[in-house]
């Protein structure tokens, strides 16, 4: 017999690959709960509520009529209408139909976006702290990440003036999410105006992230999109996933510049191949049905947010500012004797709480915890009852 052959390996690319904290976090605090232990799940980013009956209603009649097999990849037409439609009215803009793409959630259509626009030599601007898939794609298309921080000051919106320093004849994408993950914050209508004349004076796309669009408390929400002649450089990224509680579903959509329609198809094509007609079906009864369960959840996430965000404050070394929008609060931990990832170690082998360190979402997170307050009142109070208990012990 011959030599043995030599281990396989994996290619090079793979280990600059990110991933998300939130999974492995679940992960872990699966294994504690299947121990015995009582956890609190303040970790993963999912409405906590079910699917609007007719959206599942909806799904359920488009199986029984046979929409079970391929359909076009860039989405059903009637989907991509109610979609376009839908953009359309809630940010101020004409989108076409024909512009308007559908993804197995936002999610492919964002790393998409990045692969489309950006390569090696190539730099894209990102919120930091921010989701960590940006960063992950960006240094995975071979580009260079620019951090663009957002500052607990300003309620975690960013500078413009910082956003001027960091654009360079090598940006090639700027990346905009607001309502905000992780922080809740919210970029007013000033910020992204001023952001919007910086951007149109150089070569580079935008993507703006918007999929908590529905879910701000204070103030009407603001785009990017919005700005005259912007929606021609911009990607405006929506899904349902965090509106309708459909996050198991895998349905997004996105309005994106015409010259970008095709070449994100074609990664569709190559990966997915559609959405399954079904869920789009499910999609189309969530944006022209009724709103009434939207408007409930965000109600319940309004007393969730004004209830954690009190109890936090009420913290020993903790400060917390009031989220804007989403359902997550991003407190500050510095004045705790541990850093944020010794203490969200600890909280949940010892406390049986389960949240993020700041530092999964960039370096400016690096004093912060990430909760999401998509968990019952009840389960929130149990959760700020059993942190203090544990400060009170270091």
């Amino acid at each position: 017999m011959g030599p043995a052959a030599g281990s396989p390996a994996l290619a090079p690319g793979v280990e600059a690959l990110g991933t998300e904290s939130a999974f492995s976090v679940l992960a872990r605090a699966r294994e504690l709960e299947r121990t015995g232990r009582d956890i609190v799940h303040l970790e993963i980013g999912e409405p906590d509520f079910p699917t609007p009956a007719h959206v599942s209603e909806a799904a359920f009649a488009a199986v029984r009529a046979g929409e079970t097999h391929y359909c076009p990849s860039a989405g059903l037409p009637e989907l991509r209408e109610a979609a376009a439609v839908e953009l359309s009215a809630t940010r101020g803009i004409d989108v076409p139909a024909g512009r308007v793409l559908v993804g197995n959630g936002a999610k492919p259509l964002l790393f998409f976006t990045i692969l489309a626009t950006c390569g090696s030599g190539d730099e894209v601007v990102y919120p930091d702290p921010g989701f960590p898939i940006y960063e992950s794609a960006i240094r995975w298309a071979g580009a260079t990440p620019v951090p663009l921080p957002l500052h607990e000051a300003a309620d975690f919106s960013f500078d413009p003036g910082e956003l001027r320093e960091r654009l360079s004849p090598r940006t090639s994408l700027v990346i905009l999410n607001s309502p905000q993950n992780p922080t809740g914050g919210v970029a007013g209508a000033a910020d992204l105006e001023a952001a919007a004349a910086l951007i149109a004076d150089t070569g580079a796309w935008i993507l703006s992230d918007e999929v908590y669009s529905r879910m701000v408390y204070d103030a009407p929400h603001a785009s990017i999109a919005s700005v005259p002649g912007l929606l021609d450089r911009t990607v405006l990224l929506d899904g349902f996933s965090k509106t309708y509680a459909m996050t198991g579903w895998r349905c997004g959509y996105a309005c994106v510049p015409e010259a970008l329609v095709e070449p994100l198809n074609r990664f569709i094509v190559n990966s997915t191949s559609c959405v399954p007609p079904f869920v789009q079906h499910a999609g189309i009864a969530a944006l022209r049905g009724p709103q009434d369960e939207v408007a409930a959840m965000l109600a319940e996430f309004r007393l969730r947010r004004d209830q954690v965000v009190a109890g936090l404050n009420a913290l020993p070394g903790v400060s917390c500012r009031t989220p804007q929008g989403a359902f997550y609060a991003f407190p500050n931990v510095a004045g705790v004797p541990l850093g944020a990832d010794e203490l969200a170690a600890r909280l949940l082998d010892e406390a049986g709480v389960a949240v993020l360190a700041g530092s999964a979402f960039g370096r400016a997170g690096t004093d912060h915890l990430r909760l999401s307050y998509a968990a019952s009142r009840e389960q929130l109070a149990e959760a700020v009852d059993r942190m203090g208990a544990f400060l009170a012990g270091l």
